[in-house]
């Protein structure tokens, strides 16, 4: 059998060279090996409603979705994004050329950001920012611009001043997150309402990710970027079925824009997956009608559990932000006496029985992000609670002369 080339040049196209294993697999590694409480990568540890489950079993078992889907997704979950958009925000969409549905929405960033950016245009991106917009706007050969998400007030503020000092004449678009991943920030309406004057004035793209936009609490509010004047036709709008109704392994996301923007999304998004999860987006289209008790159960829910686990950190010695939105809450280790994250998320599993994330490396300047982690709540209550007590434990331990 012949042997590996012997050719000087890399294996990997440069573009992804910077771009190892995921933290998410490191840390889910960890976490198995360890025996550990895996409070790193953002999964339920329960499954979604029933109902939604048992939709997707009987579209398998009625034939529906088991070969080939439509190309943009099946013409019933198309309507029922269209619906909910409607319902919930006042979007008026045609189902048939403003709808788009993808494999989760890291496929509909992936094709998005393909899709629109040329080789040297500049993408400017809200840091700390989920590991994929790196990665994605790479492999379109961009070039991605940190806006950094600070602390202040108990919350990570964006500095619109800092934003605006971003845009140069080589920006292209704007990669807004919100509600905000890892932070939990939630923009508020004045910030989305600057964000969306900068837009319209220097003449930019907009992609906004969505995906927890059901997930906000204490009286913040979700409002697309879309709804804003002038966004409506500069604006792709993503999110998904899995953060909201618990199925995150469906893979089921969609894009939402003009029929120009979706036509350029859908041109890269076809030579991806083509098609993907047939029968679950007939459940999720199903999902996407259940009754408004449904959602405000799911985000009360969610809400007492980010309690349950802020709480125990609080105990355990953490400095915390109290997160506004998503699955996450971001945690201070320098009240512990601890500064790097990354070598704090590797020993704690060992230390404590429990796997965090290190938010350094959301960031491109790493030293913004050094010092906090990421912890995901959207797990059973007493797995927090015992996650709680372990740390907690780590801290007693460590005061009492323990490692």
């Amino acid at each position: 059998m012949a042997g590996m080339t012997s050719s000087p040049r890399p294996l990997l196209n440069r573009r992804l060279a910077a771009f190892g294993t995921t933290i998410f697999a490191e840390m889910s590694a960890l976490a198995l090996r360890t025996g550990s409480i895996n409070l790193g990568q953002g999964f339920p540890d329960t499954d979604g409603p029933e109902e939604v489950r048992e939709a997707a079993v009987r579209a398998l078992r009625d034939g529906r979705g088991n070969q080939y889907p439509p190309g943009p997704g099946v013409p019933e979950l198309r309507a029922a994004v269209a619906a909910h958009q409607q319902r919930r925000y006042g979007l008026s969409l045609d189902p048939d050329t403003e709808v788009l549905v993808t494999a989760g929405a890291t496929e509909a960033i992936a094709a998005a950001l393909l899709a629109l950016v040329e080789p040297g245009d500049e993408v400017v991106a809200l840091e700390p920012y989920y590991d994929s917009y790196a990665a994605c706007v790479a492999m379109a050969g961009g070039r991605r611009v940190p806006v950094t998400l600070r602390p202040q007030g108990g919350r990570f503020r964006l500095d619109l001043d800092e934003l605006r000092d971003a845009v140069t004449d080589r920006t292209r678009l704007l990669l807004i997150n919100t509600p905000h991943n890892p932070t939990g920030t939630v923009l508020t309406r004045e910030e989305l309402t600057a964000i969306a004057e900068l837009a319209v004035e220097r003449d930019l793209l907009v992609v906004t990710d969505e995906v927890y936009e059901h997930l906000v609490f204490d009286g913040a509010e979700h409002v697309p970027l879309a709804t804003f004047p002038g966004m409506r036709e500069r604006t792709v709008t993503i999110s998904s079925a899995g953060k909201t109704f618990s199925f995150t392994g469906w893979k089921v996301g969609w894009v939402t824009a003009s029929p120009e923007l979706v036509t350029a999304v859908r041109s890269a998004k076809q030579y991806l997956t083509y098609v993907s999860a047939g029968p679950f987006q007939y459940a999720v289209a199903e999902a996407l009608a259940l009754p408004e008790s449904y959602f405000t159960g799911f985000r009360d829910d969610l809400r007492a559990k980010r309690d349950v686990l802020v709480a125990g950190l609080e105990e355990a010695g953490f400095s915390v932000y109290r997160p506004s939105g998503t699955y996450f809450v971001t945690a201070d280790i320098r009240p512990l006496g601890e500064s790097d994250g990354i070598a704090f998320c590797r020993a704690l599993p060992e230390r404590a029985g429990v796997v965090a994330i290190p938010t350094a490396v959301f960031y491109d300047h790493r030293e913004a992000g050094a010092p906090f982690v990421r912890f995901a709540f959207c797990k059973q209550r007493p797995v927090l609670r015992e996650a709680a007590r372990r740390l907690k434990g780590m801290g007693d331990a460590k005061g009492a002369g323990g490692r």
